[in-house]
């Protein structure tokens, strides 16, 4: 048998803060720069009662690990529940499983603070960020930790939610956070433009892109759903997190290609790629740059390792055996 701790949702949220998370999900990606395996997410769907179950799988055997992401949404309970087992790469034996659903908003910021280190501008001071919900803040709180953020412009439909947001977040960051009255007011004078919605359309116009801008995207993993239109890829840089996404669920980049704006070589690189310097990520000051996040293995297994080293200093968790498949099929 197998020992192993079990890490419940309360136990790790707020356990490290969002710089540990940076700098685990950026040596992942550096990871995968130099080849660790990783593939996009599989996703099934169901339509009565209707829901999905998707998961995603990476190796990073720099750090001795491996793993994933299993979660299930909607269905009867109308909920999601995520379950993340971690293992190591040179046994295979697990090492912690994790109930995950509090480290999501932690790992996927801490992806898009990776995005704009690598590709925006040193000199960014002004955020345009839509959405008002965990996976938003999870991405301020991120961004903060690699740039000097002055000012955040938060656009969100409900205007409760954006007000409700800003005051929020004025309190915890040394960045001013104010709610504006549309999409435009978000973009315009924005050094970096922040997408974390559930948005099936794209929530802003991209020709009010100004050169120079950088633009991360995090809430478009379906083929027919996308946060950013077709010139908004079309006039940037675009760095996936995996590159074939963009034949499985990259739905901006597919749309667009549809429409005849792109073709697959408009994919400049992945994401770890420029991290780990095999591809040079921003040229020019006038650049648009484009990170496309829609969700790996990779900030999951680097951020679930991080929390483990972390949790394996304390007395965390509780612990659950599992049997080989040597004894257990005997």
């Amino acid at each position: 048998m197998v020992d192993v701790p079990y890490y419940r949702s309360h136990e790790i949220q707020g356990f490290a803060p969002p710089e540990a998370y940076v700098a685990a999900v950026r040596e992942g990606y550096r990871e995968r720069g130099h080849g660790a395996p990783a593939e996009p997410r599989t996703l099934l769907t169901n339509a009565d009662p209707p829901g999905l179950l998707t998961g995603y799988m990476a190796i990073l055997p720099e750090r001795g690990v491996m793993g994933g992401y299993t979660y299930a949404a909607g269905f009867g309970d109308r909920d999601a529940h995520f379950v993340l087992p971690l293992f190591d790469s040179e046994s295979g034996r697990p090492l912690a499983v994790f109930d995950g659903a509090s480290l999501n908003p932690f790992k996927t910021g801490a992806a898009g603070a990776v995005g704009v280190d690598t590709l925006a501008r040193d000199d960014v001071t002004t955020v345009g960020l839509f959405g008002s919900g965990a996976q938003a803040r999870g991405q301020l709180r991120a961004i903060s930790t690699v740039r000097d953020v002055e000012r955040v412009n938060v656009y969100s439909p409900t205007s409760d939610h954006r007000e409700t947001f800003a005051a929020r977040m004025n309190d915890e960051l040394d960045a001013t956070v104010a709610a504006v009255a549309s999409p435009a007011a978000a973009v315009e004078g924005s050094d970096v433009v922040i997408t974390a919605t559930d948005a099936s359309e794209p929530v802003f116009d991209g020709d009010l892109l100004e050169p120079g801008t950088h633009v991360t995207a995090m809430g478009q993993y379906h083929p027919e759903k996308r946060e950013v239109d077709a010139t908004t890829v079309e006039r940037a840089t675009y760095v996936p997190d995996l590159r074939a996404r963009i034949h499985q669920d990259a739905g901006a980049f597919m749309l667009a290609r549809e429409e005849g704006v792109i073709d697959d070589e408009h994919v400049h690189a992945e994401l770890g790629e420029v991290v780990a310097g095999t591809v040079e990520g921003r040229t020019s000051e006038d650049e648009i740059t484009l990170f496309d996040s829609g969700g790996t293995a990779i900030e999951t297994v680097a951020a679930a390792h991080m929390l483990y080293e972390r949790a394996s200093e304390r007395d965390l968790g509780r612990t659950i055996s599992f049997a080989p498949a040597s004894e257990a099929m005997e």
